[in-house]
């Protein structure tokens, strides 16, 4: 998707008569990064389910502290009779 197109039939390269007093330093090519559709998937799934799994386990805290509290009046109320 991201690779450069070359010609079909490339053409030679011009010659100069004269030559650089300093030589000029190669430029290297930027290394192409390929990022997938799946990999994408992947990453969104991944962080739907890890949100997921920390929705329930607050929504498991929060139903334990609210049945600890109901038991503890309930134990309590019990005990002043």
């Amino acid at each position: 998707m991201f690779l450069p197109k070359y010609p079909d039939n490339p053409t030679p390269p011009p010659s100069h008569a004269h030559t650089p007093a300093e030589p000029v330093p190669m430029r290297r090519p930027a290394p192409q990064i390929s990022v997938t559709t799946g990999a994408v998937a992947a990453v969104l799934v991944g962080g739907v389910v890890l949100t997921a799994l920390l929705a329930a386990v607050a929504v498991t805290a929060v139903s334990v502290a609210v049945a600890a509290v109901v038991l503890r009046s309930m134990l309590r109320d019990q005990h002043r009779r």
